[in-house]
């Protein structure tokens, strides 16, 4: 088994009880929470007349969950590791449920982008679930949680596309977030029961400067990226944000690099393990999300312009259902891989496979069944990469660590989907077809997007490459030294 995978020595020899029920409510957590960004999904057309705004306005509703994420994931992290993980996973799923009940509520759209952002606000639950399998259970156990919890990402997202149309469709949209409500409540009790507080603390004071500078950047980056087509890419507004960001986020990293007690250990991120994984991760994550960008609007184009397959909402969740269990079956292969050549290998296996589905795509499209074959493929290679990233990650981070860095590498893979629908949406938005007086996107912006696709995977291929081949997971002496220095200092 890969070095990557091994556990501290000082982890404790018996392992905690109850494993199999920990798993399992840390991986229902992370379905709960990749609910809500597809939740909305079935009813963004509608969210104008439902909530009496405009669509520029309604908008907001989505925006405003993908900058509270970026925002909360690397800080909520970083607590995480300093007061605790199941703490802070807690506080995770209240904000989830607080949110639901706020939109579940709401008639106009100020209440809507509260209850959005506070429900973007829990984003860290995966990487906070992940952090947790780390300190709680045995190395033999560790490869296969983490794959689940990682994945569970995708499969909350292709399983509650239909579920969410079905609900919209059937019943009144309010119902959509009150199911969301429940089910994050569901979760809470199961997490407070069951789930156990790791002892594993770095201590010390929280970066407050550095937040609040991450904070500023990645919210002025993610307005620009994802506001540029609205706003026009040569807007003084979207440039202004664009040249924002990079100066702040220059600042902020020469202050983290000074800092006592950084938000983000950008010596520990430099490291090349942690470096390659991140940059193959905003690749993965920009490939990820492009055949959600393409796929549904393929299915649901009308017939008579030759390449649309006239389909409604719940037949498109319905087609991309499969792809989350294929996800999850895949997660679970993934480990194997990774035990016998190392979650490296895993890594560039499912990038393969996702660039392979992706140019099985350009040639097959003109069938449904054509598009659940090709989100099955690009599914399986998903479950893979989900399964080795954690497994890089927490090699080459002390367990103190944790926390944050896998925070970090879920907004690497964030980042890389707010890189992809911008680039899609000028894309599909520039190559167009007329028709009855209406410009829709052309079968051939379809298959541009699919080759990008194809080729960020091809990119996260060549950037694993660099990672290296074995890494100690255990922490030097000096990061050991260290960590006893700042926990003797705080107490």
């Amino acid at each position: 088994m890969s070095n990557a995978l091994t556990r501290p020595a000082d982890a404790g020899a018996s392992a905690p009880p109850k494993q199999n029920a920990v798993v399992a409510v840390l991986a229902l957590a992370g379905i709960v929470v990749s609910l809500m960004q597809t939740l909305v999904i079935p009813i963004v057309p509608e969210l104008p007349t439902l909530l009496h705004a405009s669509a520029s306005n309604t908008a907001w509703a989505v925006t405003a969950t993908l900058l509270a994420a970026a925002v909360a994931t690397p800080v909520v992290g970083r607590l995480g590791d300093m007061i605790g993980k199941r703490r802070m996973l807690l506080v995770s799923i209240v904000l989830l449920v607080s949110g639901s009940v706020v939109c579940a509520l709401a008639d106009s759209l100020v209440p809507m982008i509260i209850g959005r952002t506070l429900q973007g606000l829990a984003a860290a639950v995966v990487p906070l679930g992940i952090s947790i399998m780390r300190d709680a259970l045995p190395a033999d156990r560790l490869a296969g949680s983490t794959a689940l919890m990682s994945a569970s990402l995708g499969v909350g997202g292709a399983l509650g596309l239909p579920a969410a149309a079905f609900i919209a469709d059937k019943w009144d949209w309010h119902i959509l977030f009150w199911t969301s409500a429940a089910l994050g409540a569901v979760a809470l009790v199961l997490v407070l029961v069951i789930v156990p507080e790791s002892t594993v603390r770095t201590g010390g004071r929280f970066d407050l400067v550095g937040s609040f500078g991450l904070s500023a950047g990645l919210v002025s980056l993610l307005l620009a990226v994802s506001k540029g087509g609205d706003w026009g890419w040569t807007s003084g507004t979207t440039l202004g944000l664009g040249a924002a960001a990079v100066v702040i986020l220059a600042g902020w990293g020469f202050y983290e690099l000074r800092a006592d007690h950084p938000l983000v250990d950008l010596r520990t991120t430099a490291r090349p393990q942690v470096l390659f994984t991140n940059l193959a991760s905003v690749a993965l994550g920009f490939s990820m999300f492009a055949m959600s960008l393409v796929l549904p609007q393929l299915l649901q184009l009308p017939t008579r312009t030759g390449y649309g397959l006239g389909s409604s909402m719940l037949t498109v969740g319905l087609v991309l259902a499969p792809q989350g269990l294929v996800m999850m079956a895949m997660s679970a292969a993934s480990v194997a891989v990774t035990r016998a050549k190392g979650p490296k290998v895993t890594l560039m296996i499912g990038a393969l496979i996702v660039a392979a589905g992706y140019g099985l795509n350009i040639v097959l499209m003109s069938e449904v069944w054509h598009l659940v074959l090709v989100s099955c493929i690009i599914g399986a290679g998903v479950g893979f990469t989900y399964g080795a990233l954690p497994a890089l990650i927490m090699g080459a981070v002390a367990p103190s660590q944790t926390g944050a860095a896998n925070s970090l590498n879920t907004l690497m893979r964030s980042l890389g989907t707010s890189f992809a629908s911008a680039l899609a949406g000028v894309i599909l938005a520039q190559m167009t077809t007329d028709f009855g007086g209406h410009a829709l996107p052309s079968e051939n912006g379809f298959k541009v997007v699919m080759a990008i696709g194809a080729g960020a995977a091809l990119l996260a291929f060549l950037v694993a490459t660099f990672i290296p081949r074995r890494q100690p997971a255990t922490p030097t002496a000096a990061e050991t030294d260290k960590q006893t220095a700042t926990e003797t200092t705080k107490a």
